[in-house]
């Protein structure tokens, strides 16, 4: 009997439009969108380019030259240079081709474009800056302790190094990534209507194939058992499909381990479809009223894990840090960070073990709720 509830509630789920929209349409839709607005955001606002500029050089300076090489060679390279004369370099300044004019003569000065990046502008700036400081105290030794000035020499020109990559961590620090796992997230957290249907189609007053259930001979922890198995498997096929979509299609990284991809939001999966049948569970209540208590949750819950608002998740921490300790949309987020940004699985694991204790505990609740329920009439 088990098998034919479970085989019962598979085909339920799959012909039901809203679940073919919702939990599988959807989440392909929304992620297609948050591809075509996000793939390149990093790249251009986040990530900086080398800097293009002409040196025009009136009078040969040896030392600015060293500098000037050792900024703009390498695959760190902050500068873009090309020396030129000053009538070719107003004229490249002028189509927009470079940021900014640096004149080597007596002293070193620099002229830009009204129209032009400021952020790059600031950057060429601040080496300039950085080199006459440096100049200067170089020439202070050679007249004051001449036997330093090798010293000095190499302690200032080591700064001239350009960028030096420093990686806090082995993953994608794409910030707009978290669009994704949230998306996921969401996928995972709408299992909370699935299990929430679990629980109605096993409750005589709200259900007519539920009605025959209560008169059939077959016990109740079965019937239920069945129910939600079919439900959170059908749950984790939408999961799987959104995942696959946009690991594969899409071609988001998300992380390199592709069987705790798919875990991941399975568990999460399994936490909400817990929590879901919880609610369905809950006496006196309407089924109007408990698919609308379960999708506000859902969209609170998604809402506070930064779907709609990316530092939403940080300000949440810092003033209700226990709703992303109890949030089953918070912590599968947090479960492709940890994939994501860090190089050990204790906090992965961490996370885990806390949505196996939320899954275990809504569902035993549920079963408290429905064990020993008793109907007047059918």
């Amino acid at each position: 009997m088990f098998w034919h509830i479970f085989k019962t509630e598979i085909k339920a789920t799959v012909r039901e439009k809203s679940f073919i929209f919702w939990m599988m349409a959807f989440p392909i839709i929304l992620g297609t969108f948050f591809h075509l607005a996000f793939s390149n955001v990093y790249d251009t606002e986040t990530l900086i380019d080398t800097v293009p500029a002409a040196i025009v050089e009136k009078t040969e300076n040896k030392a600015f030259n060293e500098a000037l090489k050792a900024v703009s060679t390498g695959d760190e390279a902050i500068l873009d240079i090309e020396y030129t004369d000053e009538n070719s370099a107003l004229d490249l300044l002028e189509k927009g081709e470079i940021e900014a004019i640096v004149y080597v003569d007596e002293k070193i000065s620099m002229s830009v474009s009204p129209n032009g990046d400021n952020t790059s502008q600031t950057i060429l700036k601040e080496f300039l800056d950085t080199y006459r400081i440096n100049e200067a105290v170089i020439m202070d030794t050679m007249q004051n302790n001449p036997q330093k000035v090798n010293e000095v020499i190499t302690a200032l020109t080591s700064e001239f190094t350009g960028n030096k990559n420093i990686s806090l961590t082995d993953g994608n620090m794409d910030t707009y990534e978290a669009f994704f796992f949230n998306l996921i997230a969401m996928v995972a957290t709408f299992g909370m209507l699935t299990g929430l249907y679990a629980a109605i189609s096993n409750q005589a007053n709200l259900s007519d194939c539920a009605m025959r259930r209560c008169v059939a001979p077959t016990h109740k922890l079965t019937s239920i058992t069945a129910s939600i198995l079919a439900r959170f498997i059908a749950q984790s096929a939408s999961v799987i499909i959104a995942i696959t979509y946009i690991k594969f299609v899409l071609g988001h990284e998300l992380c390199d381990n592709i069987a705790l991809i798919y875990l991941s939001g399975i568990i999460g999966t399994f936490a909400s479809t817990a929590m879901g049948f919880f609610i369905g569970s809950i006496e006196r209540l309407k089924e109007n009223v408990k698919i609308g208590i379960s999708t506000s949750v859902t969209m609170i819950l998604c809402f506070f894990s930064g779907l709609m608002a990316g530092n939403m998740k940080i300000i949440i921490e810092d003033n209700f840090p226990i709703l992303n300790r109890i949030s089953p949309a918070s912590l599968t987020c947090d479960l492709y960070y940890c994939l994501n940004m860090y190089n050990d699985y204790n906090m992965y694991i961490e996370k885990v073990i806390s949505l196996l204790i939320i899954a275990v505990i809504f569902i035993f609740g549920g079963f408290l709720l429905t064990r020993r329920k008793k109907y007047a009439s059918l």
